[in-house]
């Protein structure tokens, strides 16, 4: 799926939810109006049954007056004088302390917000009634931000199951690529290997042989860490600063002499030895450090330093800070430069950090990212790993 795509599903799926809440909130808004008429006319009607009550003579049929009264359950109702003190009440949830404050106070309330039903007994004597909404329909005018919330819920879950398809589809990416890389690289490295036999059997004291030994020992190596992508890699404890300082030699002998490496132990780790350790696969580890390394290497054009911190935290935490000497990086690129596909070179794939964050945040549950950078001085990414327990 791509991002195209993705963008107009998730469009519409946005309209879609917003269509229904739509017209879901005008249909329940009808819907409300209309039984707040009716109950209008039900206290009404029940306002009118009391005044033909309260004026009955004794030998009335008062029966269906008292069955309108009573057919009212689910409708406060309060009657009150001229001074609108409390006469009757109905279907009200009283307290169980200050019960003349709390009637007090609701008809001060409803007094406030609407106009009362009034019962003339006399031409001297009125009482007013006041009512408030049933549960239901009090419960009904909010069931359109009910449904909201669940419509949002709803459009929340969409947004992260289509993340996770995404994610899946570039993990796939990933791992086919890597794979494929691999094995591609097997069928040079066995001729290199059969050549250099020959060359040793041909001339056993040339003194290029061990380097070309060590150049294939280091090409089988790369081979085998793109073949560890998609597959969770066995994780060792290892001491950190070890590991660093081998990735550090490895680049020192392969870069120009203008580039100087420089490894400032911090205050909470004093040399190799001191036991900070971390679990580490450290083939994939070493890669990270080395594409790091190679990306200074090119913002520096050849010529500048690079200086990698290795300190260790109280609260369990190892910071490896890598700082080069180079062109820098604009804050908007912050995140951007992770992102598979982003380089500023005119050559290369710009897959090294991308595929550094992954080993570091998936396979060894730290942190990478720039830690800070300012143009035309330099940049400092940092890896975060959680020292192990036994340190």
């Amino acid at each position: 799926m791509n991002k195209i795509n993705s963008n107009i599903l998730s469009i519409g799926i946005t309209l879609l939810l917003v269509l229904v809440v739509v017209i879901s909130s005008l249909t329940t808004s009808n819907i409300v109006n209309t039984l707040q008429e009716e109950e209008q006319k039900k206290i009404e009607l029940w306002a009118e049954a009391t005044r033909q009550f309260i004026l009955a003579g004794e030998d009335e049929n008062i029966d269906l007056l008292l069955q309108v009264m009573e057919g009212n359950t689910t409708i406060p109702v309060y009657m009150v004088d001229t001074a609108y003190n409390l006469l009757l009440s109905r279907n009200v949830r009283e307290p169980k302390r200050n019960v003349e404050t709390f009637y007090v106070e609701k008809i001060n309330e409803l007094r406030a917000t609407q106009e009362p039903i009034e019962v003339r007994i006399s031409d001297s004597v009125m009482q007013y009634i006041y009512y408030e909404q049933s549960s239901t329909l009090r419960w009904l005018s909010y069931f359109p931000y009910i449904q909201l919330l669940v419509m949002l819920a709803l459009a929340g879950l969409a947004a992260i199951a289509l993340l996770m398809v995404q994610r899946s589809e570039k993990n796939s990416l990933w791992v086919g690529l890597s794979k494929e890389t691999a094995h591609q690289l097997g069928t040079p490295i066995s001729s290199l290997n059969a050549w250099n036999e020959l060359l040793k059997a041909t001339y056993p004291n040339d003194p290029l042989l061990p380097q070309m030994d060590e150049d294939i020992r280091r090409l089988q190596m790369i081979a085998e860490r793109f073949s560890k992508i998609g597959s969770q890699p066995t994780l060792e404890q290892h001491e950190v600063l070890p590991v660093v300082q081998s990735a550090i030699d490895y680049m020192r002998a392969r870069t120009s002499s203008k580039i100087e490496y420089k490894l400032a132990i911090g205050d909470g780790l004093l040399a190799i030895g001191d036991g900070a350790r971390a679990m580490l696969c450290a083939p994939l580890f070493e890669w990270v450090i080395e594409n790091i390394c190679k990306n200074a290497i090119d913002s520096m054009e050849g010529k500048g330093s690079i200086t990698i911190e290795v300190r260790r935290e109280a609260k369990g935490k190892i910071y490896i800070d890598i700082t080069d000497t180079g062109k820098g990086i604009d804050r908007r690129n912050f995140k951007r430069i992770f992102q598979p596909g982003y380089t500023s070179k005119k050559r290369g794939w710009g897959l090294g950090l991308s595929l550094g964050k992954r080993i570091i945040e998936n396979y060894h549950r730290g942190k990478l990212f720039v830690k800070q950078s300012q143009l035309g001085v330099g940049t400092t990414f940092r890896i975060v790993l959680e020292q192990t327990k036994d340190c």
